[in-house]
């Protein structure tokens, strides 16, 4: 691929150079042939004894045709000049996104793998060993945990291929956000380590949606705060009415997201840049699911800044017809 764009780069200097060279002799073989036509005109007026208009008409011709000649010349070097920046940027965000889904398909990999090989230890484990009752829970709810986990990564897959193909249906319905808030927030903290998660969710909250696609929203969200949330650290969910819309925030205490990274987050297959959040699990999936999700729910999402130190996702929707 660096050959063909090096191989490019030097086809196009050389048409510059050419389109430069050629110019200049068209205008100079222009500028010669007038001039003999001066000359001519100049040489017939002195015979007759006078000067006629035909030398200022010919001076006229020769600063049109250099001028029309300059103007086309830079219209034509002014769109190769544009072409040539287009298909280098072009290259360029090819070039990203092929790096992108390469890391993609890595940590797809891993990311499936992992769960995979956690479940079937857990099981193996069970199978040769006679635990107590207590431990047994502690595996299977573990193992429950990782199906959980994988089941996650394959709808995202899946969404986000439905996504590209503008194939994904959203079967909306006067949806209770409150009780399925409730669920998702329950199921969050059932798992190992999900303990720490706060919610205060008000009653009665009613949204026209999807509720799949809502689900994956917040599991996404839950799940994206504790991945980059330290141990022991707080995740909250507050949902509650305002006038005609129902804000919706997950905070975390984690590391947070730079003002400058907080538009790209959203990009498919991003992932926050620095070497402690590229140790975390993840495929640049989620968030570009989670904007998808919001902005087809007419919705808005913002992310800000928490206290003392992490994230808040805040997302408003508007309040279901039926309920307002």
């Amino acid at each position: 691929m660096r050959r063909t764009v090096l191989i490019f780069t030097l086809l196009v200097f050389y048409v510059l150079i050419q389109f430069g060279w050629w110019a200049y002799l068209l205008i100079d073989l222009n500028d010669e042939v007038y001039q003999h036509k001066i000359e001519n005109v100049e040489l017939r007026a002195l015979k007759e004894s006078l000067r006629t208009s035909e030398i200022y008409q010919l001076e006229k011709k020769i600063k049109q045709r250099r001028w029309m000649v300059i103007g086309e010349g830079s219209v034509f070097l002014a769109l190769l000049v544009w072409g040539t920046f287009m298909m280098i940027r072009a290259y360029q965000k090819e070039m990203l996104l092929s790096r992108l889904q390469k890391n993609f398909l890595l940590s797809i990999t891993h990311e499936f793998k992992s769960p995979v090989a956690s479940i079937k230890l857990y099981l193996q484990t069970l199978l040769k060993h006679d635990l107590d009752k207590k431990k047994e829970i502690s595996f299977i709810n573990s193992a429950i945990s990782d199906t959980d986990r994988l089941n996650n990564l394959v709808e995202n897959a899946l969404m986000a291929n439905l996504i590209d193909h503008e194939g994904y249906s959203f079967g909306k319905e006067d949806l209770n956000l409150s009780a399925l808030l409730r669920l998702l927030s329950q199921k969050f903290q059932q798992m190992p380590e999900h303990s720490n998660l706060t919610n205060r969710i008000e009653e009665g909250l009613y949204i026209y949606a999807d509720k799949n696609a809502m689900t994956i929203l917040v599991n996404n969200l839950l799940e994206n705060a504790w991945k980059y949330s330290k141990e022991n650290k707080l995740i909250s969910l507050d949902a509650k009415s305002k006038e005609d819309h129902v804000i919706l925030e997950i905070g975390d205490q984690g590391i947070g997201i730079t003002d400058k990274e907080k538009s790209m987050v959203f990009e498919k297959f991003y992932r926050i840049g620095n070497e402690e959040t590229r140790r975390t699990k993840g495929t640049g999936l989620g968030l570009f699911i989670c904007k998808y999700i919001v902005d087809k729910h007419e919705g808005k999402i913002i992310i800000l800044n928490n206290q003392p130190q992490g994230t808040i996702f805040r997302m408003e929707f508007p309040v279901s017809h039926s309920n307002l």
